[in-house]
């Protein structure tokens, strides 16, 4: 993660936002006299969010495991060919 200082970000605001979005990419703004913050696009707070949902669950992580295990031992869900090609055509 980049690192610039408040006087830069505001310098050039425009420059830092549209690489933010397009990059992917969070950027950490340093202030002398306060808390840093970050500056991230909202698609990727989002993601987080979600992210931190599912980590918090602890039966959505239990399913996670479940699926997890039945897919390394080969005994998972198989579509048929028909139906694979289903979902791939949607």
């Amino acid at each position: 993660m980049n690192s610039i200082s408040v006087n830069q970000f505001r310098d050039n605001l425009k420059t830092y936002v549209e690489q933010t979005v397009n990059e992917h990419v969070p950027i950490k703004v340093t202030r002398r006299a306060g808390d840093d913050f970050i500056i991230m696009s909202a698609d990727d707070w989002e993601r987080e969010q979600e992210t931190l949902y599912i980590l918090q669950s602890s039966n959505l992580m239990k399913q996670i495991a479940t699926s997890m295990g039945t897919h390394d031992s080969n005994k998972g869900y198989k579509p048929t060919k028909e139906q694979l090609n289903e979902i791939i055509s949607l």
